[in-house]
This record gives structure tokens, C-alpha cells and sequence, in this order.
């Protein structure tokens, strides 16, 4: 089931020789704020606004996926229908992407933002915590939320957060290259980019990444416990 990476590049380079962004396919609107630990990212790029998603890991620390670098940011908190603005609109002082991560094959694509102020946590704005490592076996029970665009004939953003199950799937490949993936006609595509992926126990497994045809990969945490432990100290 796994796209060749020759394919991959060609697929997700499509739009002005960056990775698409994902969006959710099919799904459901989520009921509001009951993923508090959501974030809207407004990226300035070129002096162009970009969107990707992100979760909050503190009150100072967001995490997203590294393809979603911009020249600035501004997290949007506490967001369900972003028509309606976000309960705290809060500015990025530094982005920490990951050293190794590669535009090319989109590879170690994780990314740390350190917020310029904390975050007012509240019924409708809290942190996530991430999975451990855990053992050989995949999660179950997964979820992921986003408000890209739904609709395979428009671009546009949803208005309001829409979430999906997906069910990850056993490939070596992916667990060689620090993924997990799943596959169907739905899933995430472009706009999710940098959500998480949250399984058991409502902790973050995972973080939106790619989408190539029918398969959707997702950067797996656990492998990058030791990188996300460093930034945060230090």
C-alpha cells in the first residue's frame, strides 16, 4: 500500500513546490471546543496568510509539523468557528523545526513553536499530553481534527473544526521512517497540516503530515521524545 517516495514528492510538491497541506475528507463537524488543545496557525509567508494547525503542548509550546515554516506566526486559541475569532490571539517568538527534517521526502517533519506570552488555559483552551513510547503494537481508536477544506472541488478553509476516525495501518516502511499512516478515500489532505493525531486515552500519537493519494501519514512522537525533551529545557 506504500506510494514511492518518487510519487510521494511529485504528489505533495504539486502546489507552488511545497508540501499540500491536509485537509479533512469526509468526517464530521467536531461538537465546539471539545478539542481545547487545538490551534489555528496564521503563517505570513512571502506576505502571504497560510494556515496549518497545531496542538498545545503547554502553556508556552505549541507543536506542528516542520513543512509548515513560515516567516511568522500568530496561534489562534480557543477556535471552533474561526469566523467568530479566537478566544486568544497569541504571537510566536521563536520556531524550533527539526534539524533533520527533509522538504524533499518529508522526513523527521516536526516542529516546536515557543509562544511570545503564555497561554490563559481555560474550559475551551488546554494542552495535550503525548503518548510514551509504548509497545510493538499500533494505536486504536484514533481521531483527527482540522479545519481544512472538505470538499475535494474547493480550497477554501472550513469555518468550523471537522474531525474523523482513521485506523493506522501495519507498514514497515512508515515505522522505518518514524510514521504512522492509514489509508481510505478519507482522511486528512489540504489545510490539517501539523494537527495531531489522538488515539487511546485522548493523548497525542502523532502529527499530520502528508496525504498521497490514499494514503495519509502521520510524524510519530514517541520516536522524537528525546529532540522535544531538549528544545523544552533548554
Amino acid at each position: 500500500m506504500w506510494i514511492p517516495k518518487t510519487l510521494l514528492v511529485i504528489l505533495i510538491f504539486a502546489l507552488h513546490g511545497q508540501v499540500l497541506p491536509a485537509r479533512i475528507y469526509g468526517g464530521q463537524e467536531a461538537v465546539p471546543y471539545s478539542r481545547p488543545y487545538m490551534v489555528l496557525l496564521e503563517r505570513r509567508v512571502r506576505n502571504q496568510m497560510k494556515y496549518c494547525d497545531g496542538f498545545l503542548l503547554s502553556e508556552d509550546f505549541v507543536m506542528t509539523a516542520a513543512h509548515c515554516k513560515a516567516d511568522s506566526y500568530n496561534a489562534l486559541l480557543g477556535v471552533h468557528n474561526f469566523n467568530k475569532g479566537p478566544e486568544q490571539n497569541i504571537s510566536v517568538k521563536q520556531a524550533f523545526p527539526h534539524q533533520d527534517f527533509d522538504q524533499n521526502h518529508v522526513l523527521n517533519d516536526i516542529m516546536l513553536l515557543k509562544l511570545s506570552t503564555k497561554a490563559s488555559f481555560s474550559g475551551h483552551v488546554k494542552a495535550i499530553r503525548l503518548a510514551g513510547a509504548g509497545g510493538s503494537s499500533l494505536p486504536g481508536h484514533c481521531l483527527v481534527s482540522g479545519w481544512g477544506s472538505y470538499n475535494r472541488e474547493r480550497e477554501n478553509l472550513s469555518p468550523t473544526l471537522r474531525e474523523i476516525n482513521v485506523t493506522l495501518i501495519e507498514d514497515t516502511e512508515c515505522a522505518e521512517e518514524h510514521l504512522y499512516c492509514s489509508s481510505g478515500e478519507k482522511g486528512p489532505a489540504c489545510g490539517d497540516s501539523g494537527g495531531p493525531l489522538v488515539c487511546e486515552n485522548a493523548l497525542a500519537f502523532g502529527i499530520v503530515s502528508f496525504a498521497a493519494k490514499e494514503i495519509y501519514g502521520f510524524t510519530k512522537i514517541s520516536d522524537y521524545k528525546a529532540w522535544i525533551n531538549s528544545v523544552l529545557k533548554n
